[in-house]
């Protein structure tokens, strides 16, 4: 792998105390203390890989972040270690954001005033909803009182970056119900709020119930007046959508989630945490035994491992911006894929604008408003281009 500088770290702590029924992340319940002790042992000493041979990538995080899983149910004393340990590993020094993900049923006074101790500077909160039958629906172990209670308790801290996620198109959820949950959120005044439409990921239980006919999923008409809705009113309360499912006051966009929708280089350390460097994509191993023994081999646990031809990556690039709702600019995207756009994709910019799915000027492509619900069929379209390219010049 060549020489690189890497912006961005994430750090996945798979451990909760209960599995949401809608959730495909690797996530494991009922983990001892002992457990717990031995992942950030474990989690540092794959750290040390990355610092060990003078041929790898150098990290040198300008955003980091914890999810999961839960990363707040780490023992205060093992997340302090960790945060500790990897300080004590990278140059940290160009760090601007450092985010962790909370349920909020796990925030307390002691445990964010560590985190802001150690530099820990953004907290992302999974409130979902503000109605106890939504969250039961999700199988979510927190009360909605929890969320201003867990908010309260961060910035009492010292915690200014907060972000609460929700969840529309909860089955049984309606648009008054979802209203009423946006205004929760709005009221705490937070500068940022993620808002993501429910989806079924296979072989989860929420998935699994929605094919045996348990559940019924919300109507599309329905969830698309909710993502209609959301846009308007919070870009009424000074938080306008800076991404498909992400609102924030300017200036307070997630700088990691920016990294990678502007295809940017990260390493993940822990199970099933992604990297792409350089053109290279893996993951780690999604099974916390069989990474804790790779790592105690020192092998650093990747799997599907692939390097991107030119024209993937260039495609991939395009997809991700797109989400953006500053879109794809095309002398950025020159200057970070090597490609003219308006070449490769031309034949696609002018079908899209056509359908208005695509604002298209001189110096960049945007979805409409027409095109953001079928964002993902849009994206599709330029992914198809680019491998079409990509497979002629290799004849």
């Amino acid at each position: 792998m060549p020489a690189a500088v890497v912006p961005g770290l994430y750090v996945h702590i798979p451990f909760c105390f209960h599995k949401c029924h809608y959730c495909d992340f690797y996530s494991i319940t009922r983990q001892t203390p002992q457990r717990m002790q031995r992942f950030v042992d474990l989690l540092l000493a794959e750290a040390d890989l990355w610092t060990s041979h003078n041929a790898r990538p150098t990290l040198r995080p300008r955003t980091i972040f914890f999810g999961g899983g839960t990363p707040t149910l780490l023992p205060l004393p093992d997340m302090a270690r960790l945060i500790d340990g990897l300080d004590q590993r990278f140059d940290l020094s160009a760090c601007a954001e450092w985010t962790i993900e909370a349920n909020p049923a796990t925030i307390d006074p002691e445990y964010c005033a560590m985190l802001v101790a150690h530099g820990v500077n953004r907290l992302s909160m999974g409130a979902q909803s503000f109605d106890a039958s939504e969250l039961a629906a999700l199988e979510r172990h927190h009360d909605p009182e929890d969320v201003p209670r867990g908010i309260e308790i961060a910035r009492s801290a010292g915690l200014r970056r907060l972000n609460v996620d929700l969840i529309y198109a909860i089955p049984g959820q309606t648009l008054q119900s979802w209203m009423r949950s946006l205004e929760s959120a709005i009221q705490l005044n937070t500068e940022h709020i993620s808002c993501y439409g429910l989806t079924y990921e296979p072989n989860t239980p929420l998935s699994v119930r929605r094919r045996l006919g348990r559940l019924r999923a919300a109507d599309e008409d329905l969830e698309l007046q909710m993502l209609a809705d959301t846009r308007r009113r919070l870009t009424d309360k000074g938080l306008p959508p800076y991404e498909i499912s992400n609102y924030a006051r300017p200036g307070a966009e997630c700088q990691h989630n920016l990294l990678y929708w502007t295809g940017e280089q990260y390493v993940g350390l822990g199970p099933s945490a992604a990297s792409h460097v350089a053109g290279w994509r893996w993951k780690n191993r999604p099974h916390l035994g069989q990474w804790e023994n790779a790592i105690e081999a020192a092998d650093l646990s990747a799997i599907d491992v692939e390097h991107l031809p030119p024209q993937q990556r260039a495609g991939e690039l395009a997809m991700l911006l797109l989400r953006l709702s500053r879109g794809l600019n095309f002398a950025d995207f020159t200057a970070a894929s090597g490609f003219d756009a308006k070449a490769l994709f031309a034949e696609v910019i002018e079908r899209m604008g056509r359908q208005k799915l695509l604002d298209v000027t001189q110096a960049s492509i945007k979805l409409t408003d027409l095109g953001l619900p079928v964002a993902d069929s849009v994206a599709a379209e330029f992914l198809h281009a680019a491998a079409g390219a990509g497979a002629a010049s290799d004849r």
